[in-house]
């Protein structure tokens, strides 16, 4: 596994047997390497003549925004299965790497749907950089049957999820982390045996299901880029949007 290859113990049966590779990124730059995509600059793409015809999208979702986390949070220890492989994984397994982002997804989502291949990019990318990665799903099967542990399984194989995408079934992770909604970012550092951090709490881009702003996820690289590198992440941030969080119908944070 790329993120914490042996980190894992084995905790159920394995539902599926999937690598998490994606074509390796010729680039220095997550964000040009992604605008590049966007505009569609490599060589080959055939271009039509027909003048591009906008797509009106209406989000009926409640907009959430990240909120209520101090910079410098330390990364509250967890216990979770990730439904693909039957496998557990807790905060120790990431001990070793300089840093961690840790990420609130779903599957029915409109705004995570609208990242998640990119989401998967930027992970692949920085992976590689020695970024350990790790997505959550918090959200109750008892109002949304859509988001749970088999349909995660079915989404992280087609998506092809480089990184563990672990299921929250208690909820008691998202409330220690005081995530609110999906998607909602977490990057953390970590220096010598220190804990992790929390240096980064905001949004991954300024791209929406409803706007016209393309995918470049350069909020988030730019604040990975700056703790790969050693260099202070800004303060100013801006906070992720989405869907709340879908609590258990008898819960109430």
């Amino acid at each position: 596994m790329a993120v914490a290859a042996g980190g894992a113990t084995t905790a159920g049966v394995r539902l599926f047997s999937v690598p998490r590779t994606l074509p390796a990124i010729r680039t220095s730059s997550f964000v040009t390497t992604l605008s590049f995509s966007k505009l569609g600059s490599f060589p080959g793409r055939v271009r039509s003549n027909e003048p591009a015809r906008k797509k009106l999208l209406v989000i009926r979702a409640a907009r959430t925004e990240s909120q209520g986390v101090s910079l410098g949070f330390r990364a509250p220890n967890f216990q979770l299965p990730e439904p693909l492989t039957g496998k557990t994984w807790t905060l120790e397994d990431f001990e070793s790497y300089p840093a961690l982002l840790v990420m609130f997804i779903c599957n029915h989502c409109p705004f995570v749907k609208h990242l998640k291949k990119d989401i998967a990019k930027l992970s692949n990318f920085y992976m590689k950089k020695g970024l350990a990665v790790v997505a959550i799903s918090s959200n109750s099967v008892a109002t949304h049957p859509q988001d749970g542990p088999q349909f995660m399984a079915e989404d992280a194989k087609l998506y092809n999820y480089p990184f563990p995408y672990l299921y929250d079934e208690t909820q008691d992770v998202a409330r220690d982390f005081g995530a609110v909604c999906t998607p909602e970012f977490f990057l953390f550092k970590k220096d010598g045996r220190r804990p992790f951090e929390l240096v980064y709490h905001g949004q991954f881009d300024d791209s929406r299901p409803s706007n016209s702003v393309p995918v470049t996820g350069r909020d988030l690289s730019l604040a990975i880029d700056s703790v790969l590198s050693g260099q202070p992440v800004p303060s100013v941030q801006k906070p992720s949007v989405g869907c709340s969080i879908k609590w258990h119908p008898q819960k109430s944070w």
